[in-house]
């Protein structure tokens, strides 16, 4: 059966392939290779550079632009090249050292050098590098720029909802009044400090051997500064070097970012499920699209299906983020190959993420508050006008105000502006508290929402 989007075996690859394209040129095996082999090519030219070492004297322009070029124009036909010898020797990093070898075989200055392709490397030097720019490139080109989007239209209904009244819900009971811009803000809020904790990781890379010691290095040429050598190659792939390592780099930074991605993931999953139960209720209508259908039985149904989908590729994501998370930074002693399999699922796991990130903008896009319901709702609920009564009773002493609303209120139907007031009326307060009381209705009972939504 021939691969396609219909017989593939996830849905990443499968239903969702037209959405994931951007990813799909940064995790895939084709990425992957394409990396190892620019760092096999900056660590030969580095070598190159260094004047400690003499058997590899230094390149010619034209070679350093060849050598760029064959990291930059990497094909999927060398690609599938690299994997044919991988079959035939079932290592996939040393198909990548013989690769080069034989795609510049024509070069003489860098065939003199041949045996200084991935010299004194371990397997892990190679791909703890490439991971993490693939890591790199796909958090600061696709996933930040995606969790923008959504902060973006979070902070621009805010703006536009500031002061539109809703009855707020605690215990999934009436509540004290706020404004669904604020409701907003608030989930605008702590993506915006996820974001920040998001973009803030840096990602770690060594370059330092089979233990960690650069052993090998120091059995050739005693005499150089290979831990400057090794510094240099991966902070100029924009990295910060660890220095203490086994033979893996241990990936604890992967994992401080997969634990921010996964937090990001966990507030997104609080604004699905907000989401839903506003539409649910009425607070949100959703604009609804000619052609589409909600139910192959029920002509009349809007799902909230855009919500739903975010809900449930974060949480197939944030599974996978976790698991690697916790298991990433464990190692047997200096070496075992559980990390090897896991981190090809980065892709995955980052590839539902992304589908969460455009099903929860797609499901804001085409929400609109009901203005009328939320009005509507509020004068249903005078009761929720009890909590600033009793609050200025108690600021003139006067006692007993809280059990006093209890008892003329709690678990009563129908609470009336009526008899609220007649309560009001009846109470020794100064004229002016008793006249803004009296004034109150639970849509301008607000507090400071309205400017709260409107900071970010």
């Amino acid at each position: 059966m021939a691969l396609s989007p219909l017989t593939a075996l996830s849905p990443l690859d499968g239903r969702y392939h037209n959405k994931l394209a951007e990813l799909r040129d940064t995790f895939s095996e084709l990425a992957l290779i394409r990396h190892r082999v620019r760092v096999e090519i900056e660590w030969l030219k580095a070598l190159a550079a260094s004047p400690a070492i003499k058997e590899v004297p230094p390149f010619s322009p034209p070679t350093l632009a060849q050598l760029d070029e064959v990291a930059a124009k990497f094909s999927e036909a060398d690609g599938e090249a690299v994997k044919a010898t991988e079959a035939k020797i079932n290592h996939d990093v040393k198909a990548v050292e013989y690769f080069l070898r034989e795609k510049l075989a024509g070069n003489k200055e860098v065939m003199k050098a041949a045996e200084f392709i991935h010299f004194a490397c371990t397997s892990e030097d190679i791909n703890n590098l490439a991971h993490a720019l693939m890591l790199k490139r796909a958090r600061d080109t696709v996933l930040l720029p995606a969790l923008d989007h959504i902060i973006e239209k979070l902070a621009g209904l805010a703006h536009e909802l500031a002061d539109c009244a809703m009855l707020a819900r605690t215990h999934g009971q009436p509540a004290s009044p706020t404004t669904l811009g604020k409701e907003l803000v608030n989930v605008a809020h702590r993506l915006a400090r996820g974001r920040e904790r998001m973009a803030g990781v840096k990602l770690t890379g060594k370059f330092n051997g089979a233990v960690g010691n650069y052993n090998a290095h120091l059995a050739a040429y005693p005499g150089v500064d290979w831990e400057k050598l090794a510094r240099g190659l991966v902070e100029g792939f924009g990295l910060e070097f660890n220095p203490y390592t086994i033979q893996i780099e241990p990936h604890d930074t992967l994992a401080e970012l997969f634990d921010a991605c996964a937090r990001v993931n966990t507030v997104l999953i609080d604004l699905d499920r907000d989401a839903w139960g506003y539409i649910s209720i009425g607070t949100f209508r959703q604009k609804v699209k000619e052609g589409e259908v909600g139910s192959s039985v029920m002509p009349h149904k809007v799902n909230p299906i855009d919500f739903e989908n975010s809900e449930g590729n974060l949480g197939v994501a944030n599974a996978l983020l976790r698991h690697m998370s916790e298991k990433l930074p464990v190692s047997r002693w200096q070496r075992d190959l559980t990390d090897s399999t896991v981190l090809r699922n980065m892709g995955v796991a980052l590839g539902h993420t992304l589908l969460g990130y455009d099903s929860c903008l797609r499901g804001l896009n085409k929400v609109e508050a009901d203005r009328k319901r939320m009005a509507e709702d509020l004068d249903a609920n005078w009761e929720v006008l009890t909590e600033p009564i009793q609050t200025v009773m108690r600021r003139y002493g006067l006692t007993g105000g809280y059990e006093k609303l209890k008892a003329l209120t709690r678990g009563k139907d129908g609470v009336t502006r009526d008899a609220l007031q007649a309560f009001i009326k009846s109470l020794n307060l100064p004229d002016a508290d008793k006249k803004r009381l009296l004034a109150l209705t639970p849509a301008t009972y607000i507090g400071k929402a309205a400017e709260l939504a409107k900071r970010i």
